[in-house]
């Protein structure tokens, strides 16, 4: 049977429709494919959106309750301890996940380390608290200098008030509680990071052993100390004057 003209014409038409959606949807796949990150790129991308949902959700408990939260009750139970922190040790654990209705865990599956300025935690951050966080960096030269804070938090009020740390790739405590050992031997810094109270460092993602401190994939967020007392400004209730 031959065709009549207009048919043949819609027929080829919807033909070039179907090969334009068809290469439509190819061309998105193969940019889709090629725009996410794989691998180690997509935990580290999906560690720093941890630990910046962490931040805000720290900043906006800090405005509701004046003060930040106490480290959770254990790898185990997301709450915050009902125990008061009193130094800065007794103040570091794992983030209270389940206090600040938030994921607990960063790219790699590993729960969230924080460490809170003990003042912060009292209740009275209408007044001056002292923050007591550091965070460290290494020069080129293997020197370490201060990104955030000072060697003297009391008279430098650019210290942190708190500290989110993800232990990345070697070493933390997975989401069943479970601690993690190490592939590496060599990553002193960050060894050093899982026991710190204070200072932190926060230098850039390596796997080369020869660089100081070693092997280094921790990803660090912190509440900055301007940006805590800017937000409880301006939550601040209003007082009137009398008449």
């Amino acid at each position: 049977m031959t065709l009549h003209p207009p048919l043949a014409r819609q027929r080829g038409a919807a033909l070039l429709l179907l090969l334009l959606v068809l290469g439509l949807g190819a061309s998105s796949f193969l940019i889709s494919m090629f725009s996410q990150p794989k691998g180690d790129l997509r935990r580290q991308a999906v560690t720093r959106a941890a630990l910046a949902d962490a931040r805000e959700a720290l900043i906006g408990y800090a405005i509701i309750h004046r003060r930040l939260p106490r480290p959770a009750q254990s790898a185990l139970d997301g709450r915050e301890s009902s125990q008061p922190c009193l130094d800065d040790a007794a103040c570091t654990g794992w983030l209270p996940w389940t206090t600040l209705g938030i994921t607990p865990g960063d790219g790699w599956n590993k729960l969230l380390r924080y460490s809170v300025s003990p003042e912060f935690t009292k209740g009275n951050l209408d007044q001056a608290a002292e923050a007591t966080k550091t965070l460290l960096d290494r020069s080129d030269d293997g020197g370490i200098f201060y990104r955030v804070g000072s060697a003297n938090c009391v008279v430098d009020d650019r210290c942190a008030p708190a500290v989110i740390l993800s232990s990345g790739r070697h070493l933390g405590t997975s989401l069943a509680g479970i601690e993690q050992a190490s592939a590496v031997t060599d990553n002193l810094d960050e060894q050093a990071n899982a026991e710190a109270v204070r200072d932190f460092m926060a230098r850039a993602a390596t796997d080369d052993v020869r660089s100081l401190g070693g092997s280094f994939s921790n990803e660090l967020g912190w509440v900055p100390l301007r940006l805590i007392r800017q937000r409880l400004r301006a939550t601040a209730p209003v007082t009137k004057s009398p008449q």
